[in-house]
């Protein structure tokens, strides 16, 4: 786990896969976020109070009434003193079918409930679309009942043809294609209910956010099997190592040549051509990261002297162009070589813990920072970057105690001590402790005064500030970052959010995130956020071209099928759009 990337708890509704927590970036476009992919979905929701007390959240299993509820058209159908069924209009009757199918569905009787729907539909006139549209979502509740998928389907398809904004019939048609399996349809259903809706209700967000997790699954596992290997930037890959003190493979080339390579004055010149391991620690050293793994593996195959740590440098470049299934078996031999020195062991292990975590199986990741911990006790590394585990797991009394055993190994570790307030503060602020909240803020002073040159603690800092509406403070402290690391692309997107959060700049905000992917065109999180941006402008071909980008560059199978979800809700709504002519709000 790079601490260079801010870390967040699960109860937060998952990680961006970029650094800024996802709490804060749906924040940050003015969208409260209530579950995962969905939040693409949610700009219109600040727009709009809550309707009905709540009731929208309400099932719709019933059949309906009238189809536009009113008052009496005057041909006393239904009435004690009406005509007989002899003297009553053909849409009168069909109503009274539909009334006398309504009593059977309640009555749990949805064959007869049918067979009165069905001659509702064959004794209504053809012009009389809304009540067609009513008669045909009946007998689709009654097929419901029966779980009778495919004819739900058909009559609700009906519905919406008579009714093209029929929040009934279009819901019951995406539950339907749910249990089809017609993902795709069933996305498209549910989106334009959420629009029509105003993404009040519950229910139907719900359905939209499990229907697009499962098809970014599905997508993410396919394409991710199927990807190629992609480094990332120098920047990031830097960020990366500078996370770790006790890692002997990321520490520069020392006393490791032999004498004769040493040139007259005693310098390295040349390593030698037959030691791969040196000449990729030479390449790392001049960022010529491309050749690392090549090298690795001749010096695993010639069995070299330095076969652990080639063994563990190839599984880290595995790990970093998002080859988990090649980087395993390097670390678990790493792991199993009692004989090998234990900084190189414990550093396996985090990095196989920090893999788990990715994969999202926690017990595999707590039991290797725990047999780290065990067999490298004063290894300050397994406690920073358990630490953040503890975080994403969201037991921060135990990230806290973690932080401080770094602390008290290394005193001088800016990262865990910015990592440390950082905890602290997400503690108090989802406690809604505000003694808390205000030591939280008084802790990030002390830190960015005691290590004014560590860029993470004004980035953690930022984010609180953020959190704590004090917007000027918050976009000094990322100025203080770029002053720091101009480099660092995912600064600029923060940046660029608080700009709209701030000032509504959108502008600004655009401008600082094309910077960002200027400064570094691999940068998935500025990609992710300039598409979550033109969704909300109502760009949406321009959002799913960004999504694309960031999927090409997502280093784990889990981020991809985030960013699929992502790009599949901005397609449903391109295709809403198309089909009746629905759009959300925009900026």
């Amino acid at each position: 786990m790079a601490a260079s990337k801010p870390v967040e708890a699960t109860s937060g509704g998952g990680g961006t896969g970029s650094g800024i927590p996802r709490w804060q970036l749906a924040l940050a476009l003015g969208a409260p976020l209530l579950i995962g992919a969905g939040a693409l979905y949610l700009w219109g929701r600040r727009r709009r109070a809550p309707r009905d007390g709540g009731k929208g959240a309400s099932e719709r299993k019933t059949p309906e009434g009238r189809a536009s509820p009113g008052p009496s058209d005057g041909s006393g159908a239904g009435h004690p003193n009406g005509p007989s069924g002899d003297e009553m209009n053909p849409l009168d009757r069909a109503q009274a079918a539909k009334n006398k199918g309504n009593k059977y569905f309640k009555a749990g009787k949805y064959e007869l409930a049918i067979q009165c729907y069905t001659e509702a539909i064959s004794l209504c006139p053809p012009e009389k679309n809304a009540d067609l549209s009513t008669f045909y979502q009946n007998r689709a509740a009654a097929y419901e009942q029966l779980q009778k998928w495919k004819e739900v389907a058909q009559d609700c398809t009906k519905a919406v043809e008579l009714n093209p904004r029929y929040v009934k019939a279009l819901f019951r048609r995406a539950k339907a294609h749910e249990k089809l399996d017609n993902k795709k349809e069933c996305l498209e259903d549910v989106t334009a209910v959420c629009i029509l809706e105003g993404f009040q209700n519950q229910q139907s967000m719900l359905l939209a956010d499990k229907v697009l997790k499962h098809l970014g699954k599905e997508k993410a596992k396919e394409k991710y099997k199927n990807r190629e290997p992609l480094m990332p930037s120098p920047q990031f890959i830097k960020s990366y190592f500078s996370s770790f003190t006790d890692d002997i493979i990321s520490q520069p080339l020392r006393g490791e040549k032999s004498d004769e390579d040493k040139d007259e004055e005693g310098e390295a010149s040349v390593v030698k051509e037959n030691c791969g391991y040196l000449k990729a620690k030479k390449y790392m050293e001049e960022e010529n990261y491309d050749k690392i793994i090549s090298e690795c593996t001749k010096e695993i195959e010639g069995k070299g002297k330095y076969m652990a740590e080639a063994l563990l440098l190839r599984a880290t470049f595995y790990l970093l162009i998002g080859n988990a299934n090649a980087a395993q078996p390097d670390l678990n031999q790493v792991i199993g070589k009692e004989d090998a020195n234990v900084k190189l062991r414990a550093n396996a292990l985090i990095k196989r813990g920090s893999m788990y975590m990715q994969q999202q199986q926690p017990l595999l990741s707590t039991q290797d920072f725990n047999m780290a911990a065990d067999i490298d006790p004063q290894n300050a590394d397994v406690y920073h970057h358990r630490g953040q585990l503890k975080i994403l797991l969201d037991q921060v009394e135990d990230a806290v105690e973690d932080f401080d055993e770094c602390i008290r190994l290394r005193p001088d570790s800016a990262l865990a001590q910015a990592q440390k307030c950082f905890a602290l503060y997400r503690q108090a602020y989802t406690g809604n402790n505000a003694l808390q909240v205000q030591a939280a803020m008084k802790g990030f002073e002390d830190v960015i005064k005691k290590f004014p040159r560590c860029a993470e603690g004004y980035a953690l800092y930022a984010q609180a500030l953020t959190d704590q509406q004090q917007f000027g403070k918050a976009d000094e402290m990322y100025d203080k970052c770029i002053d720091l690391e101009p480099d660092n692309a995912t600064t600029y997107v923060h940046k660029g959010l608080l700009q709209l959060q701030w000032k509504q700049d959108l502008d600004k905000g655009l401008e600082l995130i094309s910077k960002a992917i200027e400064i570094d065109n691999k940068c998935d999180f500025a990609y992710e956020t300039m598409g979550t941006i033109e969704v909300q402008r109502g760009n949406l071909d321009k959002a799913i071209e960004m999504f694309n980008k960031a999927i090409n560059l997502a280093k784990s199978e889990m981020e991809m099928a985030h960013l699929y979800s992502l790009c599949d809700a901005a397609y449903a709504q391109t295709e809403v759009a198309k089909k009746y002519g629905l759009k959300p709000p925009t900026l």
